[in-house]
C-alpha cells in the first residue's frame, strides 16, 4: 500500500498561515507546532482506513459462523451452494427434516412454485401450500449472495390465513342469522299494511306476537355480538378485581333461571371462595351455562349447579342437566360461533348460538379451562375451572 501524500493545496495553505502568524507576533516555537498539527491532520484525512476483517480474509462469514447466526431464529433458514443445502437452521430441520442437509434444495421444498423460484437466476419470493401439514401456507423468500450462496426463508402465513377466513366465516354466519328474523318481522309487516283494514283482530295479533319475538331474537343477537366483541377485546388483560365467586354463582344462576324456572335449580356451594375477576363477564358466564342447561335439559328434572375446591389453588363450578345429551361428535364444535347441533331447537328457545363462545372466551380471559362432558340419553355437564385468588383481603 502506497503512503499517504499531502495535499499540496492544502500545505501551501498551511505554510502561509503559519508565515502570516509568524509576522503578526506569534512565536517561531508555536507557529511550528501549529503547522505540525495542520500538516497531521491533512496526512490522517489523506490516509486509508485499516482493511476490514472480511478483506483480510478475502471471504465474508465463515459457514460455522452463518450456521451459528440463523441457529436459534424461530424462522427456519436455509444457506444454498448452488442447489445443495449446506445450512439448515433449527427450526428448519424441525420443518422439513434433518435429512434436507447436503441435500438439492428443490428436493427439499418439493413445491413446483419453490423449484420455479430456485431455478431463477434472481432473487424471489413464492408461496407454496401443503409443505409441511396438508393446508399450511408458506412464503419463501430467496436472496443470493455473493458466489454460489443464496440464503432461503420460509415465513408461515398459515395463521393469517386462518384467522382472514375465520373473520370471513363469522360475518357470513351473522349475517345470515340477523337476516333471517328480519326476513319474519319484513314480511308480516307487509302483511299487515296490505290489508289492514280486513284483518282479522286475532290473525293481527298473531302477527304482532311474531315480530315482537323476532324482534327480541334481533336484539338478544345484537347483544351478545357487541358482549362477544367486549370481551375478545379485553380477553389479553387479566382482571384485577377480588370477587366473592360464591356469592355472585348463587346470585346469576337464579338470575339466569328467572322466576319461572328458579325452582328447578339445585345449587350446592361449600367454603368460600375469591378469584380474580370481572363481576360482570363471571355473571354473563353463569347465567349463560345456566340457560343453556334449563333450555335442552329436561323439564322436569333439575339442574344442579356445583361449587367446590379443586386442589388448593383452584376452584371447579360444574352445571349439570339431564336432557337429552350431544352425540360425541358435536362436543368438540360447541363453542365456536353460531354452532348448533339442532338449529331447528336452537333457535326456537330463543338460543343466538353465541352463548358457549361467549362462556369460552371469558374463561380464557379468567385463565381457567373449559370442559364440556355429554352423553346421549343421560344429559350435559359443563365444568369451569378458575384460580383462586389466596390473598387476604383488605
Amino acid at each position: 500500500m502506497d503512503a499517504p501524500r499531502l495535499p499540496l493545496p492544502g500545505l501551501v495553505l498551511a505554510l502561509a498561515t503559519c508565515a502570516m502568524l509568524t509576522l503578526a507576533g506569534l512565536e517561531l516555537t508555536s507557529a511550528l507546532a501549529t503547522l505540525l498539527v495542520w500538516a497531521g491532520s491533512l496526512w490522517l484525512v489523506r490516509s486509508e482506513p485499516p482493511p476490514s476483517r472480511e478483506d483480510r480474509n478475502g471471504v465474508g462469514l465463515s459457514r460455522d459462523a452463518m450456521g451459528d447466526l440463523f441457529e436459534y431464529s424461530e424462522t427456519p433458514v436455509l444457506i444454498t451452494e448452488g442447489d445443495r443445502v449446506i445450512i439448515a437452521n433449527h427450526s428448519a430441520r424441525g420443518l422439513l427434516g434433518t435429512h434436507i442437509l447436503g441435500q438439492d434444495a428443490r428436493m427439499a421444498l418439493r413445491q413446483p412454485e419453490a423449484v420455479r423460484l430456485l431455478d431463477r437466476s434472481a432473487d424471489g419470493t413464492a408461496v407454496v401450500r401443503g409443505l409441511a401439514r396438508r393446508n399450511d401456507i408458506w412464503r419463501i423468500n430467496r436472496k443470493k449472495l455473493d458466489g454460489k450462496l443464496a440464503v432461503i426463508e420460509l415465513v408461515n402465513k398459515t395463521a393469517e390465513a386462518d384467522i382472514a377466513r375465520a373473520h370471513t366465516d363469522f360475518v357470513a354466519n351473522a349475517s345470515h342469522e340477523l337476516r333471517t328474523p328480519l326476513a319474519s318481522i319484513i314480511g308480516y309487516v307487509e302483511t299487515l299494511r296490505e290489508d289492514v283494514d280486513n284483518l282479522d283482530p286475532g290473525i293481527a295479533d298473531r302477527f304482532l306476537a311474531t315480530i315482537q319475538r323476532e324482534g327480541r331474537r334481533l336484539q338478544d343477537l345484537v347483544s351478545d355480538l357487541m358482549s362477544l366483541s367486549r370481551i375478545e377485546a379485553e380477553k389479553h388483560d387479566a382482571p384485577s378485581a377480588r370477587v366473592d365467586l360464591r356469592k355472585l354463582v348463587e346470585a346469576a344462576a337464579r338470575d339466569g333461571a328467572g322466576s319461572d324456572r328458579w325452582d328447578r335449580l339445585d345449587i350446592e356451594g361449600s367454603g368460600e371462595f375469591h378469584v380474580r375477576g370481572d363481576e360482570q363477564q363471571l355473571e354473563q358466564l353463569v347465567r349463560n351455562l345456566v340457560d343453556n342447561a334449563l333450555k335442552y335439559g329436561d323439564p322436569d328434572q333439575p339442574v344442579t349447579v356445583r361449587l367446590h375446591p379443586r386442589g388448593d389453588n383452584r376452584v371447579r363450578l360444574t352445571v349439570t342437566d339431564r336432557g337429552e345429551g350431544i352425540a360425541a361428535e358435536h362436543v368438540p364444535h360447541l363453542t365456536r360461533r353460531f354452532y348448533r347441533t339442532d338449529p331447528g331447537r336452537s333457535r326456537a328457545s330463543g338460543g343466538t348460538g353465541l352463548g358457549l363462545a361467549i362462556v369460552k372466551h371469558i374463561v380464557e380471559r379468567h385463565r381457567g379451562r373449559l370442559d364440556i362432558d355429554s352423553k346421549l340419553g343421560e344429559g350435559t355437564r359443563v365444568t369451569v375451572t378458575l384460580p383462586l385468588d389466596n390473598a387476604t383481603a383488605d
